[in-house]
């Protein structure tokens, strides 16, 4: 996704259009643009504002805008955060984790427990489907010689019923509330009433201060006062529903130390300004 020879406004505007991409991609695409413009220090600040007000529930963004708007040394944090989210760890840690020999249920197309799954050769995805949006996950799997199932969405009971381990990828998280791609109610939920584990794969940038999530229910909600709440690709369920968390540094239960925010809290990202 990388523009090359790019003047970084328009790299940034750029950025700020993309959608349907991994938001470990955005986030290397946001710090390339930011890294870039030494030439316009003050407006850095409102430059990761307007990322954020386009990309608000991408959590990684909001990572790493809030982490550049508050650093000391912005155009050498921007570079080094890139790295980790490119060395992000949380695929193996989740390939590691499964059992051995499990189905695990799956809906959508989620980015990080796809680098996890490919890297097992020894369970089986019941790949749930909306609308088509496993298409490309599980050509992916099959790419990769990966055993899978597709599942319509309509028997996420008897899929989570008997699989060993629902697996749900987050955007963005707190304690409380997790912002989710739309569906992923439905596998958690089903797996709460049958008691089968609910994993929540967090990637690197998505442990965020409770300030940003609740900005984000507030963009949410003001989205289903005009428009039908389903038809939204992002939602939000309790942290209730997860049993344990998996990222970077492995799996732990579902508490406070699992959501622990990655960045500072930036209340200059909340400002509104005009696009």
């Amino acid at each position: 996704m990388y523009v090359r020879g790019v003047h970084p406004i328009e790299h940034l505007r750029y950025v700020a259009r993309a959608h349907g991409v991994d938001p470990a991609a955005l986030v290397e695409e946001t710090a390339h643009a930011l890294g870039s413009m030494h030439f316009d220090p003050a407006g850095l600040v409102v430059a990761c504002r307007r990322i954020v007000e386009r990309h608000p529930f991408t959590g990684p963004l909001w990572w790493l805008c809030a982490s550049v708007s508050t650093s000391s040394e912005p155009f050498e944090a921007v570079w080094e955060l890139a790295q980790v989210i490119r060395s992000d760890r949380t695929g193996a840690e989740l390939a590691a984790a499964l059992p051995d020999d499990c189905d695990v249920v799956t809906i959508g197309d989620p980015a990080t427990i796809g680098h996890g799954l490919v890297r097992r050769g020894d369970v089986r995805v019941l790949a749930l489907d909306i609308d088509h949006s496993a298409t490309s996950f599980v050509r992916r799997l099959e790419r990769a010689d990966v055993d899978y199932e597709p599942v319509d969405a309509g028997a996420a009971g008897a899929a989570t019923r008997s699989a060993a381990v629902v697996l749900v990828e987050a955007l963005a998280m707190d304690a409380d509330n997790i912002v989710v791609p739309s569906g992923s109610s439905t596998i958690a939920a089903a797996a709460a009433a049958w008691e089968t584990p609910v994993w929540l794969v967090a990637g690197v940038g998505r442990r965020l201060p409770p300030e940003f999530i609740a900005a984000m229910l507030e963009k949410r909600s003001a989205l289903a006062a005009d428009l039908d709440d389903w038809s939204i690709d992002v939602e939000v369920i309790p942290s209730r529903l997860v049993t344990h968390v998996v990222g970077p540094h492995g799996i732990m239960p579902m508490g406070p130390p699992a959501a622990r925010a990655e960045c500072p809290f930036a209340a200059e990202l909340l400002r509104n300004v005009a696009m």
